[in-house]
């Protein structure tokens, strides 16, 4: 290793000082110069503030009955299914991969139920339409296979439950119907 100059050294070691300097001295003055934090404005929510929408949500123990109820009835037909729910902008709530189901059948159910509450219809009859436009296919986060099924309040979508797992479609939407109707009881 080649030794340094003492001239190399001492501008080096000055370099390093200044810096560490301006780091403390920055850091020390960007506190002082901090004026105490302003108390949060707030927002009055009422129904008159044009600037709030209101959204009605599943709970969790609501999404958990659904799914549950879902995979009991695929259970009473000797179906191994995974269950997903989504809330109304596509966030998954919860995902039960039934035992034995396969290792698809977990990304399959929340696609699912992403693209029901996304067109607030049974993917079922979101599969027929891709006749009309197969890019829809293409939109990241959907599968448009019959499985989905909408949860609606007032006709709007509130959340999505997807089933995949069984051998048939048909059966995965039977099942992810019967988790929207154990919300009605």
């Amino acid at each position: 290793m080649k030794k340094m100059s003492l001239r190399t050294r001492v501008l080096t070691g000055a370099v390093a000082a200044a810096a560490l300097g301006a780091g403390t001295f920055g850091a020390m003055s960007a506190n002082a110069a901090s004026p105490a934090a302003s108390p949060a404005t707030t927002v009055k929510a009422d129904t008159a503030n044009r600037n709030l929408q209101q959204s009605t949500h599943l709970t969790v123990d609501a999404a958990t009955k659904a799914a549950q109820a879902a995979l009991d009835a695929a259970a009473k037909e000797n179906q191994r299914v995974a269950v997903s729910v989504v809330d109304r902008n596509g966030n998954t709530i919860l995902t039960l991969r039934g035992d034995g189901s396969g290792p698809q059948a977990y990304e399959s159910a929340e696609k699912k139920a992403y693209t029901a509450v996304s067109w607030n219809a049974p993917t079922s009859e979101l599969a027929g339409r891709l006749a009309q436009a197969p890019n829809l296919k293409d939109i990241p986060g959907t599968l448009f296979l019959a499985g989905g099924a909408p949860v609606q309040v007032k006709g709007a979508p509130v959340a999505g439950i997807g089933v995949a797992g069984a051998p048939s479609g048909d059966l995965d939407e039977k099942f992810a119907r019967a988790g929207v109707a154990a919300l009605a009881k």
